[in-house]
């Protein structure tokens, strides 16, 4: 005779975490994994129904556990529960209180020999890690995919000319400024294409300074005329600044230009000024020269933008990305995280506040030209007189204003080289009357 099994004894040991009912849900037996796992022993639990036993933190997940046995009465088939929130009531000699816990049901029918419903077998599975885990993956994707079109929405944003090319040289990417300013879609610039819309006088000295930066590495930098889509020829500067792999061999460029023919126009004009002049001319071109040459090449999309570049959270307008050049300007203030109001005071007489208000409520772009704002630049508490060319333009957010962007350039050296020109050449007629 083989030796009898002692089936409650098997049952209870089971590793996973049971717990068989009569039809009605009253609770007859589960096994150890259940009583440690439900933080409940089993003589509280025996003799009383699921409900009573486990009475639900939400009527909601009490229904869904109710919706699932009445489902197995009806169809005498085996029924998984959707994910539910269980929180188990934590000893008080373990501390007390409650612990978020999530679970996963599935209800089995065990139906005695005339095919009747007998019993209600449970089996539970506590994936709350997995749950946390899974919360977790979905808010740090959910981040990414909302850095990414930041990242999307700067790029065809800032008013400047970006583009990026293969290691070869190959261009792949035009930015919506490029393409708007030459007219033509991407299929029509990509690869090489784009050195069509080169002046022929330039056109060669631009491509072998290309040819010669993507064979040494060496950062890419020139002035050259690009047609403009209504034929005109229009002078920019384009940098360009290779991304290497952590081996070091080059995985891409990128590349901005801005266009400086207003720049070079001044410069020509200061240096067309008669001989009288010369010495003045030679200066404003160097520093013209000079406030080119503080740009940096664009080691990333933004943070070496040879320009100064913010992001003003809100209707407070308060600081939430400042690039290296913006920074520059008040070395000794902490802006990221505080308002315009708060960490630029001075310009609050000066219109500022007012200007972007209005662009953060009408959603109007402003462009400012040359003009001229007091600030404090060096912790002395004198204003010093700057002037700067700016773009505020709005961006929103689920079809809501969400801030403002602020791209500018400072034009401090150029104005003051045009009074002075200005001054001279108001000398000059004064002097020719008087002869």
């Amino acid at each position: 005779m083989p030796a009898s099994i002692d089936y409650q004894h098997l049952f209870r040991s089971l590793p996973d975490s049971f717990l068989v009912m009569a039809p009605d849900a009253t609770i007859l037996d589960n096994t150890d994994s259940h009583v440690a796992a439900s933080l409940k022993s089993r003589e509280e639990v025996l003799g009383r129904t699921l409900f009573e036993a486990y009475p639900s933190v939400d009527q909601n997940q009490g229904d869904v556990i109710a919706a699932s046995h009445e489902h197995v009465r009806q169809h005498l088939e085996p029924h998984t529960m959707p994910l539910i929130r269980y929180d188990l009531e934590v000893p008080a000699e373990q501390g007390g209180g409650f612990e978020e816990m999530y679970w996963q049901a599935t209800h089995y029918p065990v139906l005695n020999e005339q095919g009747q419903l007998q019993y209600i077998v449970q089996r539970t599975q506590n994936v709350t890690e997995q749950y946390r885990a899974a919360q977790a993956a979905a808010l740090a994707q959910a981040a990414l995919a909302e850095s990414r079109e930041r990242t999307i929405f700067m790029l065809n944003n800032l008013p400047v000319f970006i583009w990026t090319a293969q290691p070869d040289g190959s261009r792949d990417f035009f930015n919506p400024r490029w393409l708007a300013f030459t007219g033509l879609t991407m299929d029509q610039e990509t690869g090489w294409q784009w050195a069509e819309r080169l002046h022929p006088d330039d056109k060669d000295r631009v491509l072998n300074s290309w040819r010669h930066s993507t064979a040494t590495g060496d950062p890419y930098q020139v002035e050259y005329r690009l047609r403009r889509h209504d034929g005109q020829y229009r002078w920019i500067l384009s940098r360009a600044t290779p991304r290497r792999a952590a081996e070091g061999h080059i995985t891409m460029w990128v590349g901005g230009a801005t266009d400086i023919n207003e720049q070079r126009q001044m410069v020509q004009e200061l240096l067309q000024a008669n001989e009288q002049q010369a010495v003045l001319s030679e200066q404003a071109y160097q520093m013209y020269q000079k406030a080119e040459g503080q740009r940096e090449t664009y080691e990333s999309l933004f943070m070496q933008a040879p320009a100064m570049i913010c992001i003003l959270r809100g209707p407070e307008h308060r600081y939430e990305f400042v690039n290296p050049k913006y920074q520059q300007l008040f070395p000794h203030r902490q802006l990221v995280d505080h308002t315009v109001a708060e960490v630029l005071p001075e310009v609050k007489e000066q219109g500022i506040i007012d200007i972007l208000d209005k662009v953060y409520q009408t959603g109007e772009t402003f462009h400012g030209n040359e003009l001229k704002l007091q600030l404090e630049r060096d912790a002395s508490g004198t204003l010093h007189d700057s002037y700067f060319n700016f773009t505020y333009q709005q961006f929103r957010e689920n079809g809501q204003p969400a801030g403002i962007m602020v791209f500018a350039f400072e034009v401090t050296d150029f104005v003051l080289a045009r009074l002075v020109l200005e001054q001279l050449g108001a000398a000059g007629q004064a002097d020719g009357t008087a002869q």
